[in-house]
């Protein structure tokens, strides 16, 4: 029977977490991972948390205890980066964070004695790298993708800048930031413990956090370190240096997160990998595009692209260069001369070529190329981004057919500032978009409110 009541109450958390948006389908290894970061008591009592933001005073309610007591345990799943505390108009709120970017990751953004971490390494490596259900319903369920792709800054040309957009510069992510934490890779780490470090030994020390979770994670057990602005852009340089990828989350006003990403360890880039032509993220607004007149055919862009989508080919070389022309101005004279000598012996030359169905428009590739052949420039559609995380949970909630669990979760939603954010976000929604609302939602309520708003357009 005590068997049973310990796999109840994993079961319990585990069907909690899946009223979220955001799920992790069941298996013997998450069942496993649960064990790892929670106790049987942490186990139950959190099953019975709402999904999205609750006071002290509430979780004491629905365990039925003090709110002294309530409180102890609340910073006590805080100090296990299973909860996330925030302040909201002077009262304390707390909320459980998603499966990603979320408690999975924050067990691993520093190193910590309480738990085995080369055994709960193993155990994530079985359940994204090798079941792969949680990856897919993770990055392909839903239309409106959980992260997006920063563009590299410094690969754009002045003349460009005017046309980049303030929520697509990592930097201006800083800028608004009221915190920022610094924690160790956790793409990095858990491949490092489960037997597969990575390729490029990328740096451990830059996975960004911002706001509240950055303030939560450094003050309660410190899996992250709070910094100035400053060290925050010298760790997007280091990401540069390393060819790493900026992937946060998929909102135009204060993501939660950035994480400069390599293509062997992140699971964003590995399913990218995988699961081509399918995109797991969201692109850029950029694409990168070759001058063939440039190109001198050396590889390097396709060598460290993160997702392989770039590579060489051969076409019937024309009359060798002029080793003085504009073709090699700005290439080093080692590799121009191996260029050359590659055209002239073969009778082809060696060019690069983009599979621009899956590119991210990372910026990667055309920070690489010694000849300056690869620019970016803007895509002839432009990629929509939601405005914040309400706007997110919303459209994937409708795409992904849980509405009505968002919507009607007893604990979630139990105020009508929070229903009212969830309304006008839907209310804002493309006509196709509120039809599949008010099907899931089926309310009277939220029908009167679309025909209201169909009227005053009119």
């Amino acid at each position: 029977m005590g068997h049973l009541t310990t796999r109840d109450a994993y079961k319990n958390l585990e069907e909690r977490i899946n009223w979220f948006t955001q799920g992790a389908p069941p298996t013997e290894s998450l069942y496993k991972i649960l064990q790892v970061l929670y106790t049987e008591k942490e186990a139950k009592w959190a099953a019975l948390l709402p999904v999205r933001p609750f006071t002290l005073k509430k979780a004491a309610k629905i365990w039925g205890t003090t709110e002294a007591k309530a409180e102890k345990f609340l910073d006590h799943l805080c100090d296990k980066a299973l909860l996330v505390d925030s302040e909201y108009h002077g009262q304390r709120q707390f909320v459980m964070p998603p499966p990603m970017a979320g408690f999975i990751e924050f067990a691993l953004m520093r190193t910590r004695g309480d738990i085995d971490q080369k055994y709960l390494s193993t155990l994530y490596y079985q359940y994204m790298n090798v079941e792969e259900d949680f990856i897919k319903d993770l990055f392909f369920v839903t239309e409106t993708r959980l992260g997006r792709v920063f563009v590299q800054e410094p690969v754009l040309e002045n003349s460009k800048t005017n046309y980049i957009l303030d929520y697509e510069r990592a930097t201006h992510i800083i800028e608004e930031s009221e915190y920022i934490g610094l924690g160790t890779c956790y793409c990095r780490h858990k491949m490092y413990h489960a037997g597969h470090p990575c390729e490029i030994n990328a740096p451990w020390d830059v996975c960004l956090t911002f706001d509240n979770v950055a303030r939560s994670l450094a003050e309660h057990g410190g899996y992250a370190r709070l910094i100035s602005k400053e060290e925050a852009k010298d760790a997007l340089e280091r990401s540069y240096e390393s060819n790493l990828v900026q992937i946060g989350e998929n909102v135009r006003e204060h993501p939660s997160f950035i994480c400069n990403c390599c293509g062997c360890c992140c699971e964003a880039l590995q399913a990218a990998r995988h699961f081509s032509p399918m995109q797991p993220v969201a692109t850029t607004n950029y694409i990168p595009e070759i001058n063939m007149d440039k190109c001198i055919g050396c590889g390097k862009c396709a060598r460290v692209c993160p997702i392989l989508a770039i590579s060489m080919q051969q076409t019937q070389a024309g009359p060798a260069p002029d080793t003085d022309s504009e073709t090699f101005e700005n290439t080093p004279a080692s590799a121009a001369d191996k260029s050359q000598n590659a055209v002239h012996a073969s009778g082809k030359k060696k060019y690069a070529v983009i599979n621009t169905e899956i590119c991210l428009g990372c910026g990667v590739c055309a920070r690489n190329c010694p000849s300056g052949a690869i620019t970016l420039k803007r895509r002839p559609v432009q990629v929509v981004t939601p405005v914040n995380s309400t706007h997110r949970f919303v459209l994937q909630a409708i795409e992904k057919g849980t509405l009505q669990n968002l919507i009607f979760d007893n604990q979630a939603f139990a105020n009508h500032r929070a229903m009212a954010a969830v309304f006008g976000t839907i209310l804002k929604l493309p006509p196709l978009k509120q039809a599949l609302a008010s099907k899931q939602f089926k309310s009277i309520y939220l029908d009167r409110l679309l025909s209201m708003q169909k009227k005053n357009r009119k």
